[in-house]
């Protein structure tokens, strides 16, 4: 088998990790100048929002585990692969020189061994900063049970490691992956920690100290293919920032590639559920938002029609309207359609000048959201006569509350259990949270939401 072939199989089998983005495209043949349609090349974001082109590939996707998810199990009939150390180190410097890609992003299954597997991992990196002098972006995956000596080494080579969680759960990895547990996860995941640690301590004392994952470690969660709630979700992301410093989580939608009875029937993968998922992780890391505010033991979903920020605002009526002029900043990041970076340059320039509705929009202010929640030198810029449930749509679908108008359907039942978010700062509505009355449908609250699977802030 050719490195071409099996680049193609084992770049393939690489694209279910969330923590690139997808492949290159086809633009009219690969003899033109340029082309994006090599195998393996996909497009990641750095810290400062530039896009870098990485060559993301398995060393193997050979395994020994039998994960019911995992496109790569061992009872699966696919095309299998592997790459020789020195076929991934060629493969890499290549690519670099023919401008093809800036880094690489290195996965492998378990062919034999976790120590074995790091091991080959280890020394693709090592060759290519040693041998060839490679100043490229380097992320490795750390094997879970890998022995920490070799964990520890590898990232003094990579810029960045992880560990995939995949399942938010013991109980759900003895289901569907009983040969990993959450103690092998968590293992490589405080050597990491302990390393970076140790690093930035030393990197205060002397600019020349060693470097370790400077780029940190990430981590990623799979999900609908357990049953654990939003709730426990965000919960498990809180707890290992926390513990654990990790740049990222990656939330990757459970895609159904294989037949199981362990696994859950989907006709899709839930991707409007990973994208909220992404903004209310958002929320946590920049916004000071904590688990338990975004959702609750009784509440436990996040709203797939309305972004987490939206939904937290109509629970709390008695925290708004928000006075831009006197607010605190920390207060100013909670109003729905303010950013970190809007909230800054509203505490900016009214330290110069009183702030007027003109100004909002030119800072940065999404007005069609944060219009209900503001007040603008004691002027409240919510148009007309705004319910609870008006609210929810002018949200839900974007639209303004003076041009908003619906026909509820006499005939729409209220679906069983569904409950409606409500709130709005001196209104005379329902309380927040109350269930829809009789005489307000809820199939009017049904809007056209844009979602993706990009990982863009809230606002």
């Amino acid at each position: 088998m050719t490195s071409s072939d099996k680049l193609a199989i084992l770049a393939d089998s690489a694209k279910y990790d969330a923590s690139c983005a997808s492949s290159g495209t086809q633009r009219g043949g690969s003899d033109r100048l340029g082309s994006c349609s090599q195998s393996g090349i996909c497009h990641s974001w750095s810290a400062d929002g530039r896009c870098i082109s990485l060559l993301k590939v398995l060393l193997t996707n050979h395994c020994v585990y039998d994960c019911a998810y995992c496109a790569n199990r061992r009872s699966n009939a696919i095309p299998r692969a592997s790459f020789e150390v020195s076929e991934v180190v060629d493969l890499t410097v290549s690519f670099y020189r023919r401008n093809y890609i800036e880094g690489l992003f290195l996965s492998s299954g378990v062919e034999r061994s976790p120590d074995e597997t790091m091991e080959q991992l280890l020394q693709v990196a090592r060759d290519l900063r040693r041998r060839h002098g490679f100043g490229g972006y380097i992320h490795l995956k750390a094997i879970p049970g890998a022995d920490p000596a070799l964990v520890r080494r590898a990232g003094q080579y990579a810029d960045r490691l992880s560990v995939n969680i995949e399942l938010p759960s013991q109980e759900s990895l003895d289901r569907l992956a009983p040969q990993k547990s959450k103690a092998r996860i968590l293992g490589p995941m405080g050597t990491i920690a302990e390393g970076i640690a140790e690093y930035q301590i030393e990197r205060r004392r002397t600019p020349r100290a060693p470097a370790f994952a400077p780029a940190g470690q990430s981590t990623q969660m799979v999900i609908g293919a357990s049953p654990e709630t939003d709730l426990q979700v965000l919960r498990l992301s809180d707890a290992l920032y926390r513990r654990y410093g990790l740049k990222r989580v990656y939330y990757s939608a459970y895609v159904p590639v294989n037949d199981d009875s362990r696994l859950p029937v989907l006709t899709l993968p839930p991707l409007a559920r990973e994208h909220r998922l992404y903004q209310a992780d958002w929320l946590l890391r920049f916004y000071g938002f904590a688990p338990g505010e975004l959702l609750s033991p009784e509440a436990p979903w996040l709203d797939t029609r309305l972004d987490p920020k939206c939904a937290w605002a109509l629970r709390h009526p008695g925290f708004f309207p928000v006075e831009v002029n006197t607010a605190p900043y920390e207060h100013l990041l909670r109003v729905p359609g303010i950013g970190t970076r809007s909230a800054q340059r509203l505490c900016e320039t009214r330290r110069f000048s009183l702030l007027r509705p003109e100004h909002l929009a030119k800072l940065g202010v999404v007005l069609k959201r944060a219009q209900f929640f503001l007040t603008v030198g004691g002027r409240y810029l919510g148009a007309g006569a705004v319910t609870p449930a008006r609210l929810r749509h002018c949200l839900v679908t974007g639209s303004s509350a003076r041009g908003a108008w619906w026909q509820p359907d006499l005939f729409d039942a209220q679906p069983a259990g569904v409950v409606v978010e409500t709130g709005l700062p001196g209104s005379t509505g329902s309380a927040a949270g109350a269930a829809v009355g009789p005489g307000v449908p809820v199939a009017f609250l049904d809007g056209p939401v844009l979602l993706g699977r990009g990982q863009g802030a809230p606002c």
